[in-house]
């Protein structure tokens, strides 16, 4: 068995037969890491003849589409950040960090299908006692779900032909390794072969798979970028340390969009999924504070309402503090400019702190005038009105742009009992026609100094 030396990147899988410092691939700088490789064997073959699967030209016009090919989780959320369910045959990759939740909400989900459905559930980080005792935490008795403690990719294709499962959970890719590769688990060559031989599986023989995968420190999921390009569907869980809540987010689906997030709420009895997002994002303190503003967001298919705290204080150092937590701090910038310029409002003195509650990180323009107002507010130490909401994206002339899906929004703002709302004037004047129905104020602005005559005298 003949094996050389191959320089991967980490970042893309891009292969170089010596060092280089800049990956042709990705253009990343000291990505390249050296490993030791051997000629590998061509996936089982054999596995592609036990199932029902052949291998035959078709018109694609008379391809029949069928709404079982998609698996119900039992989670609502879950299912709408998949587009609808689990495609059947498909390869999906869950990533997070450590003990933010990722085996216990696909154990639960191991539960909710394998009624229907025979399951082996692959695990080479912890033992059949350990996944055991997380099983009875979860309340998991399925008669249909099957454990193997196997670390060898060849010896998990081989109890598959065995079992014929139909859904399958590699519980974590980082330790599955491939005998003919002399590196180690978890390296760059292992994960690359391990995860082309599960994609095999699952195409040919019709296999669903889900895979964990660690993430690195900075955030994203351990190995070669290129894994993330040969699975169907990714989905990372988040979530801050000190609080319960997780969100799951899709960075990539062949099979539904990818603005959709999912709330779940991490309890003793394992994930719960949250049917209102705004309850947990919004403030419990009922006292009207400087600094604080209300905002409503799109998430895919979902509103949430947020509240955005800011809280500004005299600088004693030369150059003033800008800290974001939730949002882009050159948004941040940017918005400071504007009410410096257009707003005569001055914060050059001022170090300048701004948080979205809940931890969620929001990218969206909307938000711009809900974080000015808050900014505003607690400059000039006057609170706003707790029942009012500002939604609308900020130029740099100091004008309130349009945003989408306005309707949506603000039936979402006064289902929640608020009483007044700001947003582009153009906008406002086309749905006070609309939605007359609604028992809530909108009010239309043309300029950020026009919401601070309104709301800071």
């Amino acid at each position: 068995m003949a094996s050389n030396t191959v320089f991967f990147c980490k970042e893309c899988g891009y292969e170089s037969s010596k060092w280089l410092g800049k990956c042709p691939g990705c253009n990343s700088w000291n990505t390249l890491v050296e490993e030791k490789v051997s000629k590998t064997k061509s996936p089982n073959k054999k596995l592609g003849t036990t199932f029902n699967n052949s291998s035959e030209v078709k018109k694609l016009h008379e391809i029949e589409i069928n709404e079982s090919l998609r698996i119900d989780t039992g989670y609502t959320e879950l299912n709408r950040v998949l587009g609808g369910g689990i495609v059947e045959g498909s390869l999906i990759l869950i990533g997070g960090e450590p003990g933010i939740g990722k085996s216990t909400l696909v154990m639960q989900v191991c539960n909710n299908i394998s009624s229907n459905l025979k399951l082996l559930y692959v695990s080479g980080e912890e033992s059949d006692t350990q996944v055991k005792l997380r099983a009875d935490r979860l309340k998991v008795n399925s008669k249909n779900i099957l454990f193997l403690n196997e670390t060898n990719i060849s010896v998990i294709e081989e109890k598959i032909e065995e079992e014929k499962p139909k859904f399958c959970v590699i519980d974590s890719i980082q330790t599955l390794f491939d005998p003919e590769i002399s590196s180690v688990a978890g390296s760059v060559s292992q994960v690359k072969e391990v995860t082309g031989r599960l994609m095999y599986l699952a195409k040919t023989c019709g296999i669903t798979i889900i895979i964990v995968g660690h993430v690195t420190k900075d955030g994203v999921i351990a190995g070669p970028r290129i894994l993330e390009h040969m699975v169907d569907t990714v989905l990372y869980i988040e979530g801050e340390r000190f609080l319960s809540h997780r969100i799951v987010r899709s960075v990539k689906n062949r099979f539904g969009s990818t603005n959709e997030i999912g709330i779940f709420d991490m309890q003793d009895v394992g994930m719960v999924e949250v049917k209102n997002m705004s309850e947990i994002f919004l403030s419990e303190n009922t006292n009207n504070l400087p600094g604080s503003s209300i905002i409503a967001t799109i998430e895919g298919n979902s509103t949430i309402v947020l509240e955005v705290q800011a809280l500004t204080s005299t600088s004693y150092y030369n150059n003033p503090r800008r800290v974001a937590n939730g949002i882009d701090l050159n948004r941040l910038y940017m918005i400071l400019a504007v009410l410096e310029k257009r707003c005569k409002i001055n914060l050059g003195n001022y170090d300048v702190y701004v948080n979205v509650i809940g931890g969620i990180r929001i990218d969206e323009p909307a938000i711009d005038l809900g974080i000015a107002m808050a900014i505003c507010s607690s400059a000039k130490n006057i609170p706003i009105d707790q029942h009012t909401v500002f939604i609308g994206e900020i130029g740099l002339t100091g004008e309130v742009r349009q945003i989408n899906n306005p309707e949506k929004r603000i039936k979402e703002i006064e289902k929640l009992g608020y009483k007044k709302v700001y947003l582009n004037k153009k906008q406002a004047n086309k749905l006070n026609k609309e939605l007359k129905e609604l028992n809530i104020e909108i009010i239309g602005i043309d300029k950020i100094d026009e919401a601070i005559s309104h709301i800071i005298r």
